[in-house]
């Protein structure tokens, strides 16, 4: 094992590091007596077994842990494969296979503003899932001429949609990620949501799971047979880059595993793959919690003086340390256009 230390300080116990019995010393030698020199042996050995057992439980212990969150649902768009009642029960298909509870932030007029769309959100509440807010026409905040008041409006408008849902939580999430283009957009914002007694749903894990959605509905919109194989293993392949690399990131900055807080959306994508995704990361060891424990981590109470415009909790914190450029930095602003590329040289 290369790393000495779990959360800095917790040695690991090495076989290395117990003490050898050197049985040729007794050998020839009137030195110890058979039944001590047994005895001595079968206690260092249950000493390596009890270290080994150790070991592995403190390692599970500390597993790195991800908690699945959902934007911008429900969608009532048409896609060439599902329709929005299947693509939505699919999603939640995946989840409770996996045993996994999630969170979905509710975008009104995607679909929540219609009896049908509504029904959708609700299923989600139903299936012991959190529904959260993520206004209700989803503007971006770092528009110039979008005011502190007007997006206020739209998290108090999506409230009165959304509050009277099963598993509704005050739980807010900016849209685009984005929490103001000026310092008083950005602390009037964070004020309200205190004022109100409104989370800010931070995100650590930032995909561009949307991207390759485009990329998904564009080759099926020309051909609703086309082999989807490359897709899939670029959207596997992508969210694992981006799970290691935030990994990383946050050992560099808070010197250990955070619980993770994946963002990824309610499209086609993950109602195709979204039991792969979870497979994966559990097949990874990753361990699956709730985003209501992973909210409970002291990182996800900081507030960032510079935020990241569209990006994770994890980027803005790096930024707010002047961490601006790092080892493997441009594949987390790419949006997804490494495996665009890739797809691209396939002939998708």
């Amino acid at each position: 094992m290369k790393d000495k230390h779990w959360c800095g300080f917790w040695p690991y116990l090495s076989l290395e590091a117990l003490p050898v019995l050197d049985f040729a010393q007794y050998i020839h030698r009137d030195v110890m007596p058979m039944p001590t020199l047994l005895a001595g042996a079968i206690h260092r050995i249950v000493a390596v077994a009890v270290a080994i057992l150790t070991t592995a439980f403190m390692s599970a212990a500390h597993a790195q842990s991800i908690a699945f969150t959902f934007d911008d649902g429900p969608q009532l768009n048409q896609t060439p494969l599902l329709s929005p009642a299947a693509r939505n029960q699919a999603m939640l298909a995946a989840l409770k296979k996996h045993n996994v509870k999630g969170a979905l932030f509710v975008t009104v007029n995607n679909g929540a503003d219609r009896p049908e769309g509504l029904a959708l959100a609700k299923a989600w509440g139903d299936a012991g899932h959190t529904v959260g807010n993520h206004t209700m026409t989803h503007p971006d905040f770092h528009n110039a001429t979008y005011s502190l008041a007007q997006y206020q409006k739209e998290l108090l408008d999506c409230d009165a949609v959304i509050r009277t849902l099963p598993g509704y939580r005050k739980w807010f999430r900016f849209t685009y990620l984005r929490e103001g283009n000026t310092p008083e957009k950005r602390d009037g914002m964070r004020n309200f949501l205190k004022e109100e007694g409104y989370r800010n749903a931070y995100v650590s894990l930032d995909t561009s799971d949307w991207r390759l959605n485009i990329k998904l509905n564009e080759v099926l919109g020309k051909n609703v047979a086309a082999d989807l194989a490359p897709i899939k293993r670029a959207y596997l392949d992508h969210v694992w880059q981006r799970a290691e690399a935030y990994r990383m990131l946050s050992q560099k900055l808070q010197g250990r595993d955070i619980p993770q807080v994946i963002l990824l959306h309610h499209n086609l994508i993950n109602a195709l793959w979204l039991d792969d995704i979870i497979g994966m990361f559990k097949t990874k060891g990753w361990k699956i919690t709730t985003p209501e424990i992973a909210f409970a981590d002291p990182v996800y109470q900081l507030q960032p003086d510079r935020a990241a415009a569209g990006q994770s909790l994890l980027l803005s914190m790096a930024r707010s340390l002047g961490l601006n450029k790092f080892e493997g930095w441009e594949r987390l602003v790419d949006d997804g256009e490494f495996e665009i590329a890739a797809l691209k040289a396939q002939g998708y």
